[in-house]
């Protein structure tokens, strides 16, 4: 078994050797570990401060595998416990050999470049001889919503013949910026799910292994369900518990288990209302009748949508199963109309990964939302909203931090919810804005909601983006 993991200078500020800091494995000196059935060796082809790449090597025993009674007991015929793909082909075996190789960095820890392990990098991974069970598209429906531009290349049974079609087997080629520990977890998770086959018991503690490995993204990827099954070599009893316990650690707190944002409750017309109010007017503007607010939350501003008899289509995401749950209590979808439940799509999503679900609407709603994201995946956020999704418009509203020095509950510093993982200045979510539009065709409008301080700006800032193209349509 062979896989190949690299980087490059390009889009980094130091060395792209720094990437053996990050794996925990010096470049200039060959490793091995000894596995169950076999050695891992990990040796790095190319080490230059402009490209770096290591190679992990699976070396198997069919033979020393067996009698550790760590194969299957049953492969069709007694021979076939001994000659199989074991020891050429990516599976399982593969997944817990990444696993003893780089613990430490799947846990995201690199004390001498802990800076760079926090980031999102350049990476390249191939995988060349892939066992795939549902073709090259399952290669992309499970990598692709990770951030990862995916190509998997069939491998046909017999070059020279091609009339003989194309094997089970794939090269899996992965390119994307994502931090090193995620990547490490897509791989231990997903090389097997592939395959769709462990090649050891598969018992109750392996539902710790996934939550633990799938954590900050299985809960919100699309194909949980079929991960999950997969990984959990179909025990129902298993793949139930895990998905339960993906909910329960899936995300956003809700309102009702945190105080308020500070400053929602203040005022004779608090800023969660004003906050609404103009998101409502925006959509207005834009003449949207298909709208959909991602990171719906407790469903407030789905509330209002479903009032307006000019919205034909009202869809609400978010990540969390808990929030989605309570806001099917709010909005009391069991005792819907036929028309209002026709008018409703609500499901879970993650703002982060790209869903087919969400193409082709007028607008997309974004209201206090980013915030809650860490930094180095909001590129990501771009590209699953503007870039996949591509609405005709997009409102964001966000704090604006510079107005924090006017709540007097504040601290110095302090952000205005526990779950904020940044709040910006009006000249920072004016530059993201101007990225987004460069990368995504689109123009931006910015608008103040609540009292404008002639110093410090309006306690939360609104963006508006139109598609370029549509601006040009209705001028």
């Amino acid at each position: 078994m062979f896989l190949t993991l690299g980087t490059s200078s390009a889009g980094l500020d130091v060395p792209a050797t720094d990437l053996g800091f990050l794996l925990h494995k010096n470049p200039a000196r060959p490793q091995s570990v000894e596995v169950t059935g076999g050695t891992a060796h990990v040796i790095y082809p190319e080490a230059t401060a402009e490209r770096c790449t290591a190679a992990v090597l699976l070396e198997i025993d069919p033979i020393a595998l067996v009698r550790s009674r760590k194969g299957k007991a049953a492969e069709g015929f007694t021979l076939g416990q001994y000659v199989n793909d074991r020891p050429y082909a990516a599976s399982s075996l593969l997944a817990v050999a990444l696993g003893k190789l780089f613990r430490t960095a799947m846990n995201g820890r690199c004390d001498a470049r802990p800076e760079l392990a926090a980031r999102a990098i350049p990476l390249e991974i191939r995988v060349p001889a892939l066992p795939c069970s549902g073709g090259s598209a399952l290669a992309e429906r499970l990598f692709g919503p990770l951030g990862w531009t995916v190509d998997a290349r069939p491998v046909p049974l017999d070059p020279e013949i091609p009339a003989w079609g194309d094997s089970r087997y794939v090269d899996l080629r992965l390119e994307g910026v994502v931090r090193l520990a995620d990547a490490l977890n897509h791989l231990y998770v997903l090389l097997p799910v592939l395959d769709d086959a462990k090649h050891y018991w598969v018992g109750s503690d392996e539902v710790e292994k996934l939550v633990r490995a799938g954590e900050g993204w299985l809960g919100a990827h699309p194909e949980k369900e079929l991960i999950s099954r997969r990984y959990l070599a179909h025990r129902r009893s298993l793949t139930d518990s895990a998905l339960e316990r993906l909910a329960e650690a899936d995300g956003d707190v809700l309102a009702d288990e945190v105080s308020a944002e500070v400053g929602d409750d203040s005022g004779v017309v608090s800023l969660a209302v004003q906050r609404r109010t103009a998101v409502l007017d925006v959509l207005r503007d834009v003449g949207a009748r298909r709208v959909a607010d991602l990171g719906c939350g407790e469903g407030l501003l789905v509330a209002e949508l479903l009032k307006d008899g000019r919205y034909d289509e009202v869809v609400a995401t978010d990540v969390s199963a808990r929030a989605l749950t309570f806001a099917e209590r709010r909005l009391h979808v069991a005792d819907m109309s036929d028309r209002q439940r026709e008018r409703l799509r609500l499901f879970q999503s993650s703002v982060t990964y790209s869903d087919a679900r969400l193409a082709g609407l007028d607008a997309a709603v974004l209201m206090e939302v980013v915030e809650h994201v860490d930094p180095p995946r909001l590129p990501a956020l771009a590209r699953a909203v503007f870039g996949a999704a591509r609405p005709g418009a997009v409102v964001v509203t966000t704090p604006n931090s510079e107005y924090n020095v006017r709540f007097e509950k504040l601290a110095a510093g302090a952000f205005r919810h526990p779950d904020h993982r940044f709040e910006w200045t009006r000249e920072e979510f004016r530059e993201w804005a101007a990225t987004v539009c460069r990368t995504y065709g689109y123009e931006v409008e910015f608008r103040a909601v609540g009292p404008d301080d002639p110093e410090v700006g309006p306690p939360t800032q609104l963006a508006v983006f139109r598609r370029a193209a549509r601006l040009k349509e209705v001028g």
